[in-house]
């Protein structure tokens, strides 16, 4: 069974031209960790995902996969 993405953080992150490792620095983290969670293999905190929105300048639930997408597939 193929895991199923919970994030958007690297699509909203292409979306506005900025890199993970723009987004470690903002968020004064390590760049393995923002890679994985822009790949989905691990997901920040709720606490950090709002510090994430933030940095972006985007509403925290564009960096969430919806979960009428995820019971369509």
């Amino acid at each position: 069974m193929r895991k199923m993405p919970i994030n958007r953080i690297k699509a909203v992150l292409a979306e506005h031209n900025k890199t993970n490792k723009w987004l470690a620095e903002q968020l004064n983290k390590n760049e393995t960790t923002v890679s994985r969670w822009c790949t989905n293999h691990m997901q920040p905190p709720i606490e950090t995902l709002s510090e994430i929105a933030e940095a972006i300048g985007v509403d925290i639930r564009e960096l969430l996969v919806s979960q009428k997408e995820l019971s369509s597939k």
